[in-house]
């Protein structure tokens, strides 16, 4: 396997072992005899040290018409994107004429639809028919293609060069991310800017969050993986801002940098990552075995609450719990089910651990003593709204950044 980015030969650190896809949630009938898997292994190129996945599954087994994601049910996601459209609008678009708008990878159009509220031209591009549809819904101008070179020079031949390209929690899981790249310097205004986030890799190997490494994250991203990616299409990172998001975001923003400033926070992180050693092969022996570590202590944990006879289920069926559950060898005999706000996915099962994912009414009828918080990026606003569960003498179980539990 050679890395995506620089060509280098990679050698995976780690394996997860063999992987279902994450987002893979089926009803009970309609699982299948064999249910496709890929090896789920980590490598960082030691030229340009981009963290990539070693394989990744084809683009549409993972993004499709019954894509199981929806960014709008998240009452802090949507108050985020809500000011990420607010940053755009006042800090990029104010002193200009007309502009245009496009993001990458806009889901249900949780943050176009406050740009578009303004009048502005956009264009949303979202390869899932399903939630693009939803998009389409909230008045957002969108498309369903993947993006690329070819989908670029069509957009600006139709509606001219863009503004602003904007995307969140979706270059990571673009491994044709040269192509991307291409794509977007065709479709950026000269002094345009590309303004993007998603998980950090400073924060991933700072607390073991090893169940964002799933199929959909090819790339784990930093400061210097992001130069090597749009630094040979003209683009130079201009600005930097770490964000809470997913357990910890880091919002890149790049441009050309004779028609930008750029901000010390660039430097700074750059400084951060060396003494954080993210270009040492050293760091990453070290997360593998902080994984196996975690690994093992979820693992005792459980089973000694089962052996006790306690009733443990599981809080938000996520695609990050797909990692956590195979790669750790966790099914319905020590997780009895799984609460979660989706609706698409209540009614089915888990991938390749087939836990049953059920409705929040069910996860008070009655209590369980205990819920793995697999999605522990939300934590305060679930805490928030478990206060019952806790006061009645349940707690959360957390694995990241170490394995404990949170009670009232």
């Amino acid at each position: 396997m050679e890395c995506r980015v620089c060509g280098e030969p990679l050698a995976p650190f780690m394996s997860f072992g063999p992987m279902p896809i994450a987002n893979g949630f089926l009803a009970p009938q309609d699982i299948p005899l064999d249910t496709y898997r890929f090896e789920l292994a980590t490598a960082s190129c030691k030229r340009c040290r981009t963290f990539q996945l070693i394989d990744q599954p084809p683009p549409d087994k993972m993004f499709h018409a019954n894509y199981a994601f929806f960014s709008q049910t998240s009452r802090v996601m949507q108050d985020h994107f809500e000011n990420f459209a607010l940053d755009i609008a006042q800090r990029l678009l104010a002193r200009r004429d007309d502009p245009f708008v496009v993001e990458l990878g806009s889901n249900d159009g949780i943050m176009l639809r406050h740009i578009a509220k303004r009048g502005v031209r956009h264009l949303g591009v979202e390869p899932s028919a399903n939630v693009a549809a939803a998009a389409r819904n909230n008045g957002v101008n969108t498309t369903s293609v993947f993006f690329d070179a070819e989908s670029a020079a069509n957009i600006r031949e139709q509606y001219g060069p863009a503004d602003v390209i904007a995307a969140a929690n979706v270059m990571c899981h673009i491994g044709s991310i040269r192509d991307v790249a291409a794509g977007i310097a065709l479709l950026l205004r000269d002094d345009g800017v590309l303004i993007f986030e998603d998980p950090y890799l400073g924060e991933v190997i700072a607390k073991t969050s090893y169940d964002q490494i799933y199929d959909e994250h090819v790339f784990l991203f930093s400061l210097e993986s992001v130069r090597a990616i749009f630094g040979p299409h003209g683009l130079s990172v201009i600005d930097v801002a770490p964000q809470t998001t997913h357990g910890g975001s880091m919002r890149y923003t790049l441009g050309k940098t004779e028609h930008h400033e750029v901000s010390s926070t660039v430097t700074e992180l750059e400084v951060a990552e060396s003494r954080q050693g993210l270009g040492d092969d050293q760091t990453y022996d070290r997360f593998r075995q902080s994984c196996e570590a975690s690994k093992a202590a979820l693992n005792r944990l459980l089973g000694e609450l089962r052996g006790a006879g306690k009733r443990i289920a599981g809080y938000g069926a996520t695609s990050k719990s797909t990692t956590v559950l195979n790669y750790c060898g966790i099914g319905p005999e020590l997780i009895e089910f799984i609460s979660d706000t989706t609706p698409i996915k209540q009614g089915k099962v888990t991938p390749g651990t087939h836990i049953s994912v059920k409705p929040p009414s069910c996860f008070s009828e009655p209590y369980p003593d205990f819920a793995v918080l697999f999605a522990w990026n939300h934590a305060a606003e679930i805490i928030a709204k478990e206060k019952a569960f806790l006061e009645s003498g349940g707690r959360f179980i957390t694995f990241v950044p170490e394995v404990g539990m949170i009670q009232a």
